[in-house]
């Protein structure tokens, strides 16, 4: 049998996930072109009228005409939602109204230039954030993009023009876009259209020819933005063929899509040029179709200053912007880390930048290059490096006001160079104090006992300060040692040559016991940092594994937050309507309708993201596994923590965390309902079963002796009427207790039990009970022991004596002649007991499970013995109500013997009155 060629599970899958989001979103098309004036935005507004006149509602939420008449001309007849004002520097600004364009609806919204930045204060930093936002509120958005906003291409374009933009949207914007309409024209075209005007006014429109829109840019621009178009024409394919690839096989037409696999890891370095790095990596992965990672490795070792660390931090930022995966590992030597992490990420491709020349005191001491340091680390792994992009002046321009230059400008200014003439300054005291303690030790001690006292002075800085401290004390102690101890003393002069060899061992020792002490105490710092996450996970996770109600959860995780990231945290919850429940009473610089808005799409917001990240506050939706359960919000003291992907990605786990944990509450609160319901569905079977048979019974008896009333002779109509009395009264009984039953546990209203306390007579109460039980008891003989020194005990008359009621009846039912009531007193309860000579409690009712004062609890199961199996759970909800209680055992002899124990206190002293 030939193999079937069955579709991919994994792709089939994806294709439905896919599907079923492009169902809930809008689609996005993206008119796609080289450069400016190729005609993006007459053909976006040509096919808006063909769709107007179709019947669909398509409106204009941003337009850019440039003054171009027939560009404006093709707007007639649309419909143009208001932009918003935004004041700005004593000028106003006009933005796409966002809010408006969602509340309008639109089948179809025009918004012109993606790659746009919005004024300071708007809700996102960039067109392109807004427009993904209208996709998600399901509105299907048409747009405009120029190849060299692009962000993997901007260093690319920039090399091929000369000049930089600076305003660049991600390409996964374009890789997810459902349509790309490619308008194209040739260079001889746009150029004549540029000499008519029909591009920029004349004055641009000159600077424009000499500058950006030469001959040679316009071509290589073109076939960058065909090569583009193809891609993405390419990907549609490949998502075309996994769809049809079970039909097609079959009826013989396209295969079956084909995996790549392998992924690309990118080396982030410290300099600028490694932001090149980081989006030829990106173009790499997504013409291979490969996942890719960004790792910046750091060597304890050598700590790099406060700015190139942020410019490496910067650029890891970027990566993850661009769609990779990162993180900051550490290791000995940079290959070393690079070789570990290809090796656990199962990386295919290493994309390393191009190092620069060494200078020529460098060469001197060659040393193997990192290519070939990697070569020998990586055998079996593919490296592609990566020529740097000049350096253009706009570009320097454009750096010197990106946060990486504000962070540079800051660690400037940082209080770490004083931190460090400390350093220095504590290395002179040790050294100067070695000294001063071992001048009189200098004809104790030889002289290579005090070499090594001085070594362990630079030991000592080297674990207090660090490395150049370190160096320091270690030439300072070589400086002292031949001043003071080496003849002829007092002078730098040396007697023997020998000592040469001393002075440098003693240097060479020192640098090296300085640089391994300060490489272990850095190494030491980053395992009690990764030590510290993992505790505060641990921690938090033990924490929340006993918390059962949510408000528990969001205290403990606020405790955690702030243990670890230092600040305020606040935890916001939602209301049994799944809307986020806002504090009452907000901390300073928080911000409800940013944690709306990260609730609503479940994506952070605030400080260190791309939208609205000039708030002091951060906000991370708690996204559980089925949905998103509340807001985390957080201000730190140092906002440049969250730039450190094992931060940011620790601050992620601990959300997680407690959004699970408030999921798992939630989901307990329900099992605890389902089985409250399933109780309450019991206990109603239960009654209705008992009620089918126990009222069903005396209304049978009641409507035979009603009709066959009238044919009874005159003699027989008494011990008829007798008999219909007796079962009335039955009747009449039952309903009493459930309407008792119901009113002691409070469902009915004015329910739950209303005590009239006084001060009674016991033997009145047990009188009138055994009178009320009289057509219960027959024949059956009652005998009270009442002493009677018996004092008044102060109770609800009519309740207690419906208890006694209760239980002769249930002595009448099942027990045997006589019946036995008893009480006394002590110091503290009134005591009550019943008993019979009866078979007792059944052996299902004496163990510790079910009691007979369990609601619909029956002797027996089945029998002809009316009732429901309420009038014992009634005598212990009126015990329970006076604060009293109730038992119930087989005496020794035979027979069930009630105990009823009642609270009581001295009654007040009787006057004349």
């Amino acid at each position: 049998m030939p193999e079937i060629d069955r579709p991919d599970p994994d792709a089939l899958i994806a294709q439905l996930r896919s599907d079923e989001a492009g169902q809930r979103t809008g689609r996005l098309r993206i008119y796609f072109g080289a450069n400016a004036g190729v005609g993006k935005t007459w053909s976006m507004l040509s096919a808006a009228q063909r769709e107007r006149q179709a019947g669909r509602d398509v409106r204009v939420g941003v337009i850019e005409t440039h003054g171009r008449a027939e560009t404006a001309a093709l707007l007639e007849g649309l419909a143009v939602l208001p932009l918003r004002q935004v004041p700005y520097r004593g000028r106003t600004l006009y933005e796409l109204d966002l809010d408006a364009a969602i509340a309008a609806r639109p089948q179809v919204l025009l918004v012109d230039e993606l790659a746009h930045s919005n004024a300071p204060g708007s809700r996102h930093a960039k067109r392109w954030q807004d427009v993904q936002e209208l996709l998600a509120a399901g509105i299907d958005v048409w747009t405009a993009l120029n190849v060299q906003h692009l962000e993997s291409l901007n260093g690319t374009v920039g090399t091929i023009t000369g000049i930089r933009v600076h305003e660049t949207v991600p390409d996964a914007v374009l890789d997810d876009a459902d349509e790309v309409v490619l308008v194209d024209v040739t260079p001889d075209e746009l150029l004549a259209r540029l000499k008519a005007g029909k591009v920029y006014v004349p004055a641009q429109a000159q600077q424009a020819a000499r500058n950006f829109f030469r001959t040679g840019n316009l071509i290589a621009l073109r076939e960058i933005a065909l090569r583009r178009t193809a891609e993405h024409v390419e990907d549609d394919m490949r998502d075309w063929r996994i769809e049809h690839s079970g039909s097609g096989a079959a009826a013989g037409g396209a295969a079956q899509a084909w995996n790549t696999s392998g992924a690309l890891l990118v080396a982030v370095g410290s300099q600028p040029a490694s932001a090149q790095t980081v989006r030829t990596a990106a173009r790499l992965a997504g013409q291979l179709n490969v996942r890719w990672h960004a790792v910046h490795v750091e060597v304890p070792q050598r700590r790099l200053p406060t700015a190139r660390r942020e410019q490496a931090l910067a650029t890891l930022q970027l990566a993850q912007s661009l769609g990779a995966e990162t993180a900051v590992p550490t290791a000995p030597s940079v290959p070393r880390g690079l070789a570990e992490q290809a090796a656990r990420l199962n990386c295919a491709t290493l994309v390393v930048g191009r190092a620069a020349a060494a200078p020529a005191w460098r060469r001197l001491w060659p040393q193997a290059s990192l290519h070939r340091q990697l070569s020998q680390q990586l055998p079996g792994v593919d490296i592609v490096e990566v020529a740097p992009a000049p350096q253009h002046r706009s570009l320097a321009r454009a750096l010197a006001s990106t946060p990486v230059a504000d962070t540079a400008a800051r660690a400037a200014a940082s209080p770490r160079p004083a931190r460090a003439a400390w350093g220095f300054a504590g290395a002179t005291a040790v050294s100067v104090a070695l000294t001063l303690l071992t001048l009189p030790l200098d004809k104790t001690l030889d002289e290579v006992n005090i070499a090594m006292l001085f070594l362990l002075g630079v030991l000592g800085v080297a674990l207090r300060w660090g490395r150049a401290p370190a160096a320091l004390a270690a030439l300072l102690n070589v400086l002292s040692f031949d001043y003071f101890f080496v003849p002829p003393s007092m002078s730098f002069a040396v007697s023997d040559a020998q000592y040469l060899v001393t002075f440098a061992v003693m240097l060479a020792v020192g640098l090296v016991i300085g640089q391994l002490t300060a490489g272990l105490r850095s190494s030491a710092g980053v395992a009690a940092e990764r030590e510290r996450r993992t505790h505060s996970l641990f921690e938090l996770t033990r924490e929340l594994s006993g918390a059962l109600e949510a408000g528990q959860v969001a205290v403990l995780g606020e405790q955690a937050i702030r243990a670890y990231y230092g600040g305020q945290a606040v935890v916001v919850l939602t209301d049994a309507s799944d809307r986020l429940a806002l504090p009452a009473a907000p901390p300073p610089g928080w911000d409800g309708d940013v944690a709306e808005w990260a609730f609503r799409h479940g994506e952070a917001a605030g400080l260190g993201t791309a939208t609205l990240s000039a708030r002091a506050w951060r906000y991370v939706p708690l996204q559980a596994p089925m949905r998103v359960r509340g807001v985390l919000a957080l201000t730190l003291p140092d906002p440049g923590v969250l730039a450190v992907p094992e931060h940011a990605r620790q601050l992620d786990t601990l959300a997680r965390q407690i959004a699970i944990a408030l999921e798992r509450v939630h989901y307990v609160d329900i099992a605890q309902q389902a089985v409250v319901d399933m109780e309450s569905e019991r206990l109603r079977n239960t009654l209705l079963g008992a009620l089918s048979h126990d009222i069903r019974t005396p209304l049978t008896v009641l409507r035979g002796l009603a009709e066959g009333l009238p044919g009874q002779p005159a003699e027989r109509h008494a011990e008829t009427a007798r008999a219909i009395a007796q079962q009335t009264r039955a009747l009449h009984a039952l309903v009493t207790n459930l309407l008792d039953m119901a009113r002691l546990d409070g469902g009915l209203p004015g329910g739950g039990p209303q005590l009239r306390r006084d001060w009674q007579s016991v033997e009145e109460v047990v009188g009138a009970a055994i009178r009320a039980s009289e057509a219960a008891l027959g024949a059956m003989p009652v005998h009270t022991h009442l002493p009677a020194d018996l004092p008044l005990v102060e109770f609800d008359a009519v309740l207690v004596e419906r208890v006694l009621v209760n239980l002769l009846e249930n002595a009448a039912k099942y027990g045997a002649a006589p019946v036995e009531v008893r009480a006394w007193t002590d110091d503290s309860l009134l005591h009550l007991t019943i008993a019979d000579h009866g078979p007792g409690l059944p052996a299902s009712l004496r163990g510790p499970g079910h009691t007979p004062f369990d609601k619909f609890t029956r002797g027996h199961v089945e029998s002809s013995i009316p009732g429901v199996g309420l009038g014992l759970a009634i005598c212990k909800a009126i015990a329970q109500a006076h604060g009293g209680d109730i038992t119930a055992e087989t005496a020794a002899g035979g027979g069930a013997v009630f105990h009823l124990a009642l609270p009581r206190r001295e009654p007040p002293e009787l006057t004349a009155d």
